[in-house]
């Protein structure tokens, strides 16, 4: 019952989009865990096409479409902006955040099997999201960020609650030296008794890049360790990048 109530709310108890569940089902997901586990991201090549791109990012102006819009500046997260998706999300944001959960849910369920956690994440998106939900986890959190000139995002964590599904999806909408230049995606790790080490990811147009929310394990010659990671942009030298950020719990 409260998997379906979910699923009402949400528009994204299926994969939405016939096409986008197969491309979505077509990458190499032994690839993508094993990429995951070395390294805690991994890209996505084509997940969404020019035009999906165009029309999504098209949606920023689109005031009905959102529940609601933080300026970066004001809250000392750097500069541009984003906008939280409303629900029912539209497509095809519900069609990936449907598609993804289910592949992604079996590296989670491996990540915590590592880390000694007892419980493990539901197999179906809607029965996850009704957790969530039952906690007071409830505003969507899927969103539509876009940068200007000078426009950065600062390392963060996006955790919003108790309940946490360890990772995550952001989709570049626009090319890199066509519509913007600078911009990078940039990820840092801290290892125990180490310094931090960053990466660029490198991504096209409809691209995704999937990575750690938090942490991840990491097996060193003592065990299993966890190592933090937090995730940002890097600022625009010009243009304007829009993205997708995809994120499978819910805000408190």
């Amino acid at each position: 019952m409260a998997g379906t109530r979910a699923r009402d709310i949400t528009g994204d108890g299926g994969c939405g989009d016939g096409g986008l569940a197969a491309r979505v089902g077509a990458l190499d997901w032994t690839d993508v865990a094993a990429r995951l586990d070395a390294e805690g991201w991994a890209v996505l090549p084509g997940l969404l096409d020019a035009a999906a791109c165009g029309a999504v990012a098209g949606m920023y102006g689109q005031d009905a479409a959102f529940r609601s819009t933080v300026v970066m500046a004001r809250h000392g997260f750097g500069r541009g902006e984003y906008r939280y998706f409303a629900y029912p999300l539209p497509e095809p944001v519900a069609g990936l955040r449907g598609a993804l959960y289910p592949q992604l849910a079996v590296i989670a369920n491996g990540w915590a099997a590592a880390l000694g956690q007892a419980g493990r994440y539901p197999a179906r998106h809607a029965d996850w999201l009704a957790t969530c939900h039952a906690a007071g986890q409830t505003r969507p959190t899927p969103l539509l960020l876009r940068y200007g000139p000078g426009d950065y995002n600062c390392l963060h964590q996006d955790v919003y609650g108790a309940l946490v599904f360890p990772l995550q999806v952001a989709v570049l909408l626009s090319e890199p030296g066509r519509d913007f230049t600078g911009g990078e995606f940039v990820l840092t790790e801290q290892r125990p008794r180490m310094q931090s080490r960053a990466c660029v990811v490198p991504l096209s147009q409809g691209d995704g890049v999937v990575f750690a929310v938090r942490e991840r394990p990491v097996r060193g010659t003592r065990g299993v360790y966890r190592v933090a990671m937090r995730h940002g942009v890097s600022a625009l030298r010009g243009g304007v990048r829009h993205t997708l950020g995809v994120i499978f719990h819910d805000a408190a």
